[in-house]
């Protein structure tokens, strides 16, 4: 079996015992960074064989990893933070394993956007995750597609960009659309700054820019009186 094993996003705490048990049980790691995971897994008391796997190498070992799931093999798959498969590599290896009849085991546990979302203040009915926008070719012409819909709309963005962003949000979806971004979730610095975009510009001039960021747009409409 595949297991996709959520880690934390921030606080260690967050790691649950079922997905500890697991990692224990199994015969192989899957690791997006071994950098990042071997301390950690250390730090669980965890030593187990862990090997890379992402989105550079996934075409060129997801055959490999096929056939020891074949021959019986139990493999956890991790990401460095978060879910596998949310904004990290997975999806190919699931699809495989989907159509190599392999049974496939998602673990519940620790995604950036869902707290960001439900703290946020912003509806969360009804959402639109975009995960990173593209850097260059198509972010444009994607944000205005975003500025069409009728939800909330959820951004992953890097520390060096999010300035950036934000002034892109308000040429796009206008200074007065109601927002939030979100830094450091479950850390000593987790903050939410929240407001209009406007609003928002002026309070992120004095912010330490760390991290990555999750931003909420709320959506068309969304205005203070109706909260």
């Amino acid at each position: 079996m595949l297991y996709l094993v959520p880690t934390p996003i921030g606080n260690k705490g967050d790691m649950t015992s079922r997905a500890i048990e697991v990692l224990q049980s199994c015969d192989l790691i899957l690791a997006e960074d071994t950098r990042v995971s071997k301390p950690f897994l250390k730090h669980l008391g965890i030593e187990k064989e862990v090997k890379s796997f992402h989105s550079h190498n996934e075409h060129r070992i997801q055959n490999n990893v096929i056939e020891l799931l074949k021959s019986g093999k139990n493999i956890a798959l991790i990401s460095d933070a978060g879910t596998p498969g949310i904004s990290d590599p997975a999806f190919l290896l699931v699809r495989a394993c989907r159509e190599a009849l392999i049974d496939v085991c998602a673990l519940p546990g620790a995604t950036a956007f869902v707290p960001a979302l439900v703290a946020s203040g912003l509806p969360a009915d009804k959402f639109f995750f975009q995960g990173f926008l593209p850097q260059k070719k198509g972010r444009q012409t994607q944000l205005k597609w975003l500025a069409t819909l009728p939800c909330t709309i959820i951004i992953y963005e890097a520390p060096h960009r999010v300035e950036k962003l934000l002034t892109e949000c308000i040429n796009t979806f206008g200074e007065e659309r109601l927002a939030c971004f979100v830094k450091e979730i479950s850390k000593m610095f987790e903050k939410y700054i929240c407001g209009t975009l406007a609003e928002i510009k002026v309070k992120l001039e004095s912010e330490k820019i760390l991290g990555e960021w999750v931003v909420i747009i709320g959506p068309p409409n969304n205005k203070r009186e109706e909260d």
